[in-house]
């Protein structure tokens, strides 16, 4: 309850503190910053997926400079050698703005990914642009297999959209959802969820041709998908685990990767850091009451 009401108090905190005990969860506001952070990752054994954060471009120039920003981390981590790949959020191409010129852009970045034998995740948003994603990815698809999607647990639509993306031999990650959504659309009560995460872990691995990026830090569910991955005679060359930066479960995740199953941390950085964080911190009010206490340490 302490760490609920922290949460409310954010807007009012300085916005240095925020960016103090936020830091965990951003690699920095400049590529340089999530360079290193790549490196010290895979110096670890683990991989990364790089993302510039931001959404709801505010106009074409905001989105076409996001799309030089990208072009910018692929070259970096073709020039570095990191096993990393990029992950774009549909809005922050203009979507919201012009769905045709948010497809194009995209086509820059699939053919720039596809010349350098990386690979593109297409973020999922909130249940607003479901439908729009969905498309975009399809359509993404017919020009490069190096792209992927999200699909999320908590939607009621999900395990039928499983159902047909399976089919068609997607490239997924799943992951619980984060954003408010109505209970008539969305399971509301984390058992609900995590029965749905689980039906759908076992759509998407019972079709040969998917692979699925199990993105999660429920400790439940970290436990469970290795476990049916081996009941279904799954290989791990057709899955993954996810998680994101900052988040304390790598006493979890590391075993995994000692066990030979891929680990990906989702590394954002980027000068739109305090919306993110702050959505961060409030997912985590633990987190949050560090906030306090430091602010009331000064």
């Amino acid at each position: 309850m302490f760490g609920w009401l922290v949460t409310r108090m954010l807007p009012i905190v300085p916005m240095g503190i925020v960016r103090a005990v936020a830091s965990r969860y951003v690699a920095g506001e400049d590529l340089d910053s999530a360079r290193e952070v790549v490196r010290r990752l895979a110096a670890e054994g683990y991989h990364a997926t790089i993302d510039i954060l931001g959404e709801n471009a505010a106009d074409d120039a905001h989105a076409d400079e996001t799309v030089q920003g990208y072009r910018q981390v692929l070259e970096m981590i073709d020039r570095e050698h990191l096993p990393s790949n990029i992950s774009v959020k549909p809005s922050h191409l203009g979507i919201r703005l012009h769905e045709e010129r948010a497809e194009r852009r995209l086509w820059d970045l699939v053919d720039d990914v596809s010349a350098r034998g990386n690979f593109l995740r297409i973020d999922m948003e909130d249940s607003s642009l479901t439908d729009a994603t969905l498309r975009l990815y399809r359509r993404a698809r017919e020009r490069s297999p190096q792209v992927g999607t999200v699909i999320q647990a908590y939607l009621r639509r999900t395990v039928e959209d499983a159902r047909a993306l399976a089919a068609e031999g997607a490239n997924l990650r799943l992951c619980k959802g984060i954003y408010r959504e109505s209970p008539s659309i969305a399971w509301q009560k984390r058992d609900d969820i995590r029965k749905s995460y689980l039906e759908t872990a076992r759509i998407l691995l019972s079709a040969p041709g998917t692979y699925v990026a199990f993105a999660t830090h429920d400790r439940v569910l970290l436990e469970q998908v290795p476990n049916i991955a081996a009941e279904m005679s799954v290989p791990p060359d057709r899955f993954e685990f996810q998680a994101l930066l900052g988040v304390p479960v790598e006493d979890v995740l590391k075993p995994l990767v000692e066990r030979g199953f891929k680990v990906r941390w989702y590394v954002p950085f980027g000068v739109e850091w305090y919306p993110y964080s702050v959505r961060r911190l409030k997912e985590n009010p633990k987190m949050a009451t560090y906030i306090v206490r430091h602010w009331f340490a000064r």
